[in-house]
């Protein structure tokens, strides 16, 4: 199984952490960087393969992980020039599988990646979207009101459930291939175009542990309970 991980990105929320090291080398718990949990993570679920995607400080990344002997899989690296967004990094990759893995690298969760990966390939997928309820709260009032400026509804504090894309996908070779090579296309690009295009995109539904760590508040509680999550993690 093969998985590649965007880790490309100037991680410009998460600063000033990222002032001097790219985002997925920040450290969580003084023992891992992000991006070597992930990598541990999918080493266990049988992922032996494993591409990074780097940009910004590159050279710090591919120095600190090397050719990925001493964590057990084989790395290796797709460099982009410019600002290429989500998938358009995919088209510079030339030996892609049939179906592989594609991940953010700044993610932290407990999902089963080799199932995931498993039920793409079983349901004869093109493109498979991990999925997380998120439950949004409101702390305001809301109005709503015609063209003309008259209230036509009002909501005091209102709350909302969505599922949202979780940086987690199963994508099918053929699904880059058609996409030009080395232009910026992002995941909000992908499905809109897959709509257009009548492409099948399953949803699949989690409910287990995840956390976006892109964040200073997000990042600051993972690093202070990073022994509790690690157990989660089933890294340690």
């Amino acid at each position: 199984m093969r998985a590649i991980i965007l880790a490309g990105g100037k991680g410009t929320r998460l600063r000033p952490y990222t002032t001097l090291i790219p985002k997925p080398l920040v450290p969580l718990g003084g023992k891992y960087s992000i991006l070597e949990i992930i990598i541990l993570q999918l080493r266990k679920a049988g992922f032996t393969h494993i591409t990074l995607a780097v940009n910004h400080l590159s050279q710090l990344i591919m120095a600190y992980f090397g050719d990925g002997s001493h964590l057990g899989v084989r790395l290796d690296y797709s460099r982009e020039e410019g600002e290429l967004s989500t998938i358009g990094p995919l088209t510079l990759i030339d030996d892609l599988p049939e179906s592989f893995l594609v991940m953010n690298g700044d993610i932290l969760c407990d999902l089963d990646y080799r199932a995931f990966f498993n039920a793409h390939v079983a349901a004869g997928s093109q493109i498979s979207v991990s999925a997380f309820r998120r439950h949004v709260k409101i702390d305001f009032g809301v109005l709503r009101y015609d063209a003309a400026g008259r209230l036509e509804s009002f909501q005091e504090k209102p709350e909302y459930d969505f599922d949202v894309s979780m940086g987690i996908y199963c994508i099918s070779r053929s699904v880059i291939e058609v996409l030009p090579r080395g232009q910026k296309y992002g995941f909000d690009n992908l499905m809109l175009d897959s709509l257009a295009a009548g492409r099948r995109v399953d949803i699949r539904a989690f409910s287990g542990y995840w956390l976006d760590i892109g964040r200073p508040d997000d990042y600051e509680y993972a690093d202070a309970n990073f022994d509790d999550l690690a157990t989660r993690l089933r890294i340690q």
